[in-house]
């Protein structure tokens, strides 16, 4: 079973996000408290632990949570392969893949720590489709 490992946030942009007990999606919003919420394609971002784990191995860095300014930490789902339109119900809520991996900054700490980077990658994003909470625990379902 695909579950929700971790829900993260970063009140103001350039601040790294931290973790929190849940979080809150709305329509055309995304994270409700978020500072990277709107009405744009990249509403939510998701990585699987087993991403941050490849990472962990070869990092000199504590790999907390939302390092990777990523907003849901998953496990037991392959982000990574899922095609842009796969729909996912996350708890309560139900969410879009609208791109795969971005580009990362050249100053990521990470990535200067050791020479790359998961998150251009394997990380996702999606828009929100279908409002709630989501919080650690919540199962994963790829919606056919």
């Amino acid at each position: 079973m695909a579950q929700v490992t971790a829900v993260n946030i970063s009140e103001k942009k350039g601040v790294r996000k931290h973790e929190v007990p849940y979080i809150d999606l709305k329509l055309r919003h995304g994270i409700v408290g978020d500072a990277h919420a709107g009405d744009w394609h990249r509403q939510i971002s998701l990585l699987a632990e087993e991403s941050v784990d490849t990472m962990r191995a070869v990092c000199p860095i504590a790999l907390d949570s939302g390092i990777f300014a990523e907003n849901i930490n998953t496990r037991g789902i392959e982000l990574r392969t899922l095609p842009v339109g796969t729909r996912l119900r996350v708890g309560e809520t139900e969410l879009e893949v609208t791109q795969i991996g971005k580009q990362c900054h050249n100053d990521c700490e990470i990535k200067r720590a050791t020479g790359k980077c998961v998150m251009p990658t394997e990380g996702i994003f999606a828009v929100v489709v279908k409002e709630g909470r989501v919080q650690a625990g919540d199962e994963i379902e790829v919606l056919k």
